[in-house]
């Protein structure tokens, strides 16, 4: 294998381990101290690919002579006269970089900015366990090796990522099922904001109705997609019990699952019996991790919404309304440190209006940044948005929402995923 190319389907830590100092060793001419000046020149002028010529006594490296250094000094006026017959030693540095064929290229590179450009222009010695000498490298192919593990590090976290991807999409295709079964009219836009992200939607249908969730996590991309499992696992054991209908009962049950698991407990005289014993106390230096959410069930018999948000609020509007009615959330996230074990959240009524529309969004859209006075979307332009298009199929609204948005965006970096939710009734 080359040294300076990459093209290993092994994995990372087997990748760093087959690239050690030993796989840059160059084999060049070594000089003697007993050896001249005159005889180094003529040593470079004929080898002109020499970036630095070791100077090995009894096969032990005592210095290192740069090309450059030597051939500028000897150019100078009266220089070959004065030094050509004296000892090589006099334009020798005689304290280069010796470094061990076995050491990893990860600590001959950080061995190598520490010792400051020098060494990049010299190159280093590399011996064998013993210190008896080996060779040269140079700084340049060692730039190039750690510039071409860096890339492969990069193709196999990007490969992980992508399939992380599909696996994330995977956990979602059940409930885009449902939905599809539960109603006619509708959008649900999801977009992390690098490939895989921290919300999620949830949907299952029952006889006399469907419960639907939509969650942000904390964090995006890998760490986000990480809580994302755990929340789609807890949501969907929470509701295999009779509680669908009461979307704030499944909130305060999802807190203290992700309280206990994530081990963001302050005590745990509150914890049930068989939970006490997975939970770990919090430091200061423990995770604060959990997810903000608006859960609802809708019985289209009863002609009802129940709707339990933790700082998520929902959007309605009804065929006649004039302006957006928005129902707001209890103000605590689930599953954080600050958010009692035994918190209750709160149930609301919704009633259903024939023709009504629905809509929810996590904050992707409402914080994101942009606009000629670079502030945030906000819940204003996003609602008046909403209330201009209410008329149109939900798709259309969907794209339009979603052009105004990037519009919006511009130039400026996205904040966090997006999703957002729209059906009629």
């Amino acid at each position: 294998m080359n040294a300076l190319q990459i093209n290993s389907k092994a994995g990372l830590t087997e990748i760093e381990a087959e690239f050690i100092a030993r796989t840059l060793l160059i084999d060049v001419p070594v000089i003697s101290t007993a050896q001249t000046n005159d005889d180094v020149f003529n040593i470079f002028k004929k080898y002109k690919d020499i970036v630095g010529l070791p100077v090995v006594e009894n096969g032990n490296p005592v210095g290192l002579i740069n090309r450059n250094i030597f051939m500028d000094g000897m150019a100078k006026p009266f220089h070959r006269d004065l030094f050509n017959r004296k000892s090589c030693i006099a334009f020798m540095d005689k304290e280069p970089l010796v470094v061990p064929e076995s050491m990893s290229i990860q600590d001959l590179s950080f061995r190598v900015v520490n010792s400051g450009r020098k060494t990049l222009n010299d190159g280093f010695i590399i011996t064998n366990d013993d210190g008896q000498y080996l060779g040269v490298g140079t700084g340049e192919d060692l730039v190039k090796v750690v510039t071409n593990l860096q890339a492969e590090k990069n193709r196999l976290v990007m490969e992980s990522i992508n399939y992380a991807s599909v696996i994330q999409k995977s956990f979602l295709r059940s409930s885009k099922e449902d939905m599809n079964a539960c109603l006619k009219d509708f959008y649900m836009h999801w977009e992390p904001r690098d490939k895989v992200g921290g919300d999620y939607y949830f949907c299952k249908k029952f006889d006399d109705g469907f419960f639907f969730a939509l969650i942000d996590c904390t964090g995006h991309g890998v760490p986000g997609a990480f809580m994302t499992l755990i929340m789609a696992s807890f949501i969907d054991h929470i509701l295999l019990a009779d509680n669908r209908h009461d979307p704030a009962g499944a909130l305060s049950i999802m807190n203290k699952k992700v309280k206990t698991a994530l081990g963001q407990v302050e005590n745990t005289e509150s914890l049930l019996a068989e939970e006490s014993k997975f939970a770990k106390m919090v430091t200061k230096d423990g995770s604060d991790d959990g997810m903000d959410a608006a859960f609802f069930w809708v019985n289209q018999q009863n002609e009802q919404i129940i709707y339990a948000g933790a700082k998520t609020p929902i959007f309605y509007i009804g065929q006649s309304d004039e302006e957006v009615s928005i129902v707001d959330p209890d103000r605590k996230g689930v599953g954080y440190v600050d958010t009692p074990y035994d918190y209750q959240w709160t149930n609301k009524e919704i009633p259903i209006v024939n023709g009504m529309s629905v809509y929810l969004t996590t904050d992707g859209i409402i914080d994101q940044i942009g606009g000629p006075k670079n502030i945030a979307f906000g819940k204003k332009r996003y609602a008046n948005l909403l209330l201009e298009h209410r008329a149109k199929p939900m798709i259309e609204q969907e794209e339009i929402l979603m052009t105004a948005f990037y519009e919006y965006q511009g130039k400026q970096k996205r904040r966090d995923d997006v999703s957002l939710m729209g059906f009629r009734l």
